[in-house]
């Protein structure tokens, strides 16, 4: 199933001009990646995967609109999964792209 197309495209107006921006399909989902570090996804569902701290992210967790990511019934430390309902206005969404990006921000570059 292809990634939510709409979301995908909302991220990338948020990340116009926003240096270091790249895009990539994964994981049936459109990764947006800074620097080489993905920051967040667009879901084929229309919810969001955003990374974050791991040492403080779990201040986010409200167990009904973000949840921890789960690959295969395993958590995964540090990323968010972000319901569609939590990011359906820009200023909610750009609250998740900020927090994703400025979380990347810290991380050395990736060599390519």
């Amino acid at each position: 199933m292809a990634y939510d197309e709409a979301l995908a495209r909302r991220i990338t107006d948020l990340l116009d001009g926003e240096p270091g921006v790249t895009s990539r399909k994964m994981f049936g989902g459109l990764g947006f990646m800074v620097d080489g570090h993905m920051a967040v996804a667009a879901s084929h569902s229309g919810d969001l995967l955003a990374r974050v701290d791991p040492a403080t992210g779990e201040q986010w967790i409200d167990g009904a609109s973000v949840n921890p990511m789960e690959m295969r019934g395993r958590p995964m430390t540090g990323w968010l999964l972000v319901a569609a309902d939590a990011v359906a206005d820009d200023a909610s969404l750009g609250v998740w792209v900020d927090r994703g990006v400025a979380f990347v921000r810290t991380l050395p570059p990736k060599e390519t």
